[in-house]
């Protein structure tokens, strides 16, 4: 495998992360347009998507392969908490 091929894997690994982090923080953005008037999408979205790449990465460790079921469970799990502590929990300040 180049160098080329080597970077769209990784690519291709972390893409479902990062998109769910982003779109997640915008939707809740959205429905909570009055509650998180103060906290910029950023600081929602860069933590979702950390949390999100994170277990991307234990459910290959874990599970021995990328793409399973469990893990994108466990990701939509792990981007919710995230957004949660940024946006209405401790984390918020």
């Amino acid at each position: 495998m180049g160098p080329l091929d080597a970077l769209w894997h990784l690519g291709n690994l972390f893409i479902p992360a990062l998109g769910l982090g982003g779109l997640a923080a915008a939707m809740a953005k959205l429905l909570w347009r009055r509650e998180l008037a103060a906290v910029p999408w950023t600081r929602l979205a860069g933590p979702a998507c950390a949390a999100c790449a994170a277990v991307v990465l234990g459910g290959l460790v874990l599970l021995g392969s990328d793409g399973k079921m469990l893990t994108y469970a466990t990701m939509v799990v792990a981007c919710a908490l995230t957004l949660w502590w940024r946006g209405f929990g401790p984390g918020r300040g």
